[in-house]
C-alpha cells in the first residue's frame, strides 16, 4: 500500500503526462499562502508568503523568476481575491478552482502537501477552472451584492418597526399593506414626535388606504410606554439610514453600468414600455436600469414572463452580457445548479437531487420561477402543470431552469422574446398526449372516437 506523503515530503514525479509544465500550486489561508512550483525549478519548491501586499508581489515576482506561468489555487472564501489580482497584475494566468471537486483526495493533511497536490493536478491538467466573469462585471457584481446586503438589513429594521408597534399594542401595521410607505412612515414620525391623538393620528394616512377611517383610528391606540417609544425611534433612524445607503449605492452603480460597452446595433427596436407602470416599487433601483440592461445586453429580459429589471440585474451582475464561455444552455443551466444530478453506481441511479448551489443568480430565477404562480402565459401554466405533478419544490426548479435556458439563447441570438414559440410545442404535446390516450384505449380494447362539433 502506497504512503501518504509526510509534511514538507516532496511529492513523486509525474507519473501522467506532463500538459502544463510551468504550472504552480498555492494554498491560500487567511494570514499565509503555500505555493509550490514543479521540484526542477528552484532547490526550495515549495515555500510559504505572508498576506501583505508587498509578500504577495514578492511571490509573484518568485513565480515568474521560476517560469511560471499558470497557476492553480482553491477559492477559499474572500482570500483568494488578492492573491487573485496580484497574479493577474503580474501576468500569470489563474486557475480558480471549486474546492469541492479536489477535497476528497487522500493524502493532504497540511498546507504544504495541499499547495504541492493542487501542483500536480494542474500540471496533468485533471483541473477545470471556475467562471469568473471581466474585472468590469465583477466591480458591477460587488456592488449589486452590496446592495442586496443593504436591502437585508433594511428589512431587518422593518421587522423591529413592527415588534416596537406590536408591544406597543399599535395595530396600525396590521391595517396597512406597508408599514414603511408615505402612510405608515407619517404616522409612525408622529407618533415619535409625541403625537398621541388617534384621529389625528388617522387624519394622516393616505386617501388610498382602503380600510376604513374608524378602523385606522382603533389600531392606533395603545400603550405608549416609554422603552418601545426608543426602540420604535431607533428602528425608524436606522431604517431611513439605509434607505440612503441604498440610493448612494445606486448612484455608484448607475455610474458603473454606464460605463459598460453596448451590444445591441442600430437596428434594434426601442424599448417596449414597462408593463408595471413608470411608478418605482419596493427595493427597485432610483434609475432606468431596465433601458441600461437593454442598451447593454441588446434585448429586453424582462419582457420574458417572471423576469423583472432586479432578476435581468443579476444575469449581468453575475455572468455578465457574453455567455459565449458556456458551450451550451444546459452547461450554463448546470454552472446554475439547475440540472438534476447523476450518481450512478453499477448501472443504477443512486440520486438525481439538484445539487446544493450558493449562486444568487440562480436563486433570483427561483423567485421569478415561483412569481409565475398567476401568469396567464406559456411558462405560467408551464409551472402549474409541473406544481400539479410534482410539488412547488420540483416545478420551482425545473422553471428556472427553463427560465435559465431561455435567458441564454437570448443573450446568445441578442433576439426578442417570442412566446408564440411555445404555441408550436403546446401543439406538439397535445399530439403526443393524444397518440398516448389512443395507444392506451387500443391496450384495453377500446378505441377512442372524436366529438364532431
Amino acid at each position: 500500500m502506497r504512503k501518504r506523503p509526510k509534511t514538507g515530503q516532496k511529492v513523486n514525479p509525474l507519473t501522467m503526462e506532463c500538459i502544463e509544465p510551468n504550472a504552480a500550486g498555492i494554498d491560500v489561508g487567511a494570514t499565509e499562502v503555500y505555493v509550490a512550483v514543479p521540484p526542477e525549478r528552484d532547490p526550495q519548491p515549495v515555500r510559504q508568503f505572508a498576506t501583505f501586499t508587498a509578500d504577495l508581489r514578492a511571490m509573484a515576482e518568485w513565480l515568474k523568476a521560476c517560469g511560471i506561468t499558470t497557476v492553480a489555487m482553491e477559492s477559499t472564501g474572500v482570500y483568494w481575491i488578492p492573491v487573485y489580482d496580484v497574479l493577474e497584475e503580474a501576468g500569470v494566468a489563474v486557475c480558480l478552482v471549486n474546492a469541492h471537486y479536489v477535497r476528497h483526495v487522500p493524502g493532504r493533511k497540511s498546507d504544504v502537501v495541499d499547495c504541492q497536490w493542487l501542483q500536480y493536478l494542474h500540471s496533468v491538467g485533471l483541473l477545470r477552472a471556475s467562471f469568473r466573469p471581466t474585472s468590469a462585471i465583477c466591480a458591477l457584481r460587488a456592488l449589486s451584492r452590496h446592495r442586496a446586503s443593504l436591502v437585508e438589513v433594511a428589512a431587518i429594521h422593518v421587522q423591529h418597526l413592527q415588534k416596537a408597534l406590536t408591544q406597543m399594542n399599535l395595530q396600525i401595521h396590521n391595517v396597512l399593506s406597508d408599514i414603511t410607505g408615505m402612510s405608515g412612515l407619517a404616522v409612525i414620525d408622529a407618533i415619535v414626535a409625541g403625537e398621541r391623538n388617534p384621529e389625528q393620528l388617522a387624519s394622516l394616512c393616505h386617501a388610498g388606504v382602503r380600510a376604513p377611517q374608524e378602523t385606522i383610528e382603533k389600531s392606533l391606540v395603545g400603550n405608549y410606554r416609554r422603552e418601545h417609544l426608543f426602540t420604535l425611534r431607533q428602528s425608524r433612524d436606522a431604517y431611513r439610514h439605509y434607505q440612503q445607503m441604498l440610493a448612494d449605492c445606486d448612484r455608484e452603480i448607475e455610474r458603473h453600468v454606464r460605463e459598460l460597452e453596448s451590444h445591441g446595433d442600430e437596428q434594434q427596436p426601442p424599448l417596449s414600455p414597462d408593463p408595471a407602470g413608470p411608478k418605482r416599487r419596493k427595493n427597485q433601483f432610483h434609475f432606468d436600469m431596465r433601458g441600461e440592461l437593454y442598451r447593454i445586453l441588446g434585448t429586453d429580459l424582462t419582457a420574458v414572463p417572471g423576469i423583472s429589471a432586479l432578476t435581468a440585474h443579476a444575469v449581468l451582475a453575475e455572468v455578465g452580457p457574453d455567455v459565449s464561455r458556456f458551450r451550451s444552455a444546459a452547461a450554463f443551466a448546470s454552472w446554475l445548479g439547475l440540472c438534476p444530478g447523476m450518481h450512478k453506481s453499477g448501472g443504477k441511479v443512486l440520486s438525481s437531487k439538484t445539487r446544493r448551489s450558493s449562486s444568487r443568480l440562480a436563486l433570483a430565477l427561483r423567485v421569478a420561477a415561483q412569481a409565475l404562480h398567476r401568469s396567464q402565459t406559456y411558462l405560467g401554466a408551464f409551472y402549474r402543470r409541473l406544481r400539479a405533478r410534482l410539488g412547488a419544490p420540483e416545478a420551482i426548479t425545473a422553471t428556472a431552469h427553463k427560465l435559465a435556458r431561455i435567458v441564454f439563447h437570448l443573450l446568445c441570438t441578442r433576439s426578442s422574446y417570442d412566446e408564440s414559440i411555445f404555441a408550436l410545442e403546446e401543439k406538439r404535446q397535445a399530439v403526443r398526449r393524444e397518440n398516448r390516450l389512443r395507444k392506451e384505449a387500443r391496450a384495453i380494447g377500446f378505441q377512442l372516437v372524436p366529438i364532431l362539433a
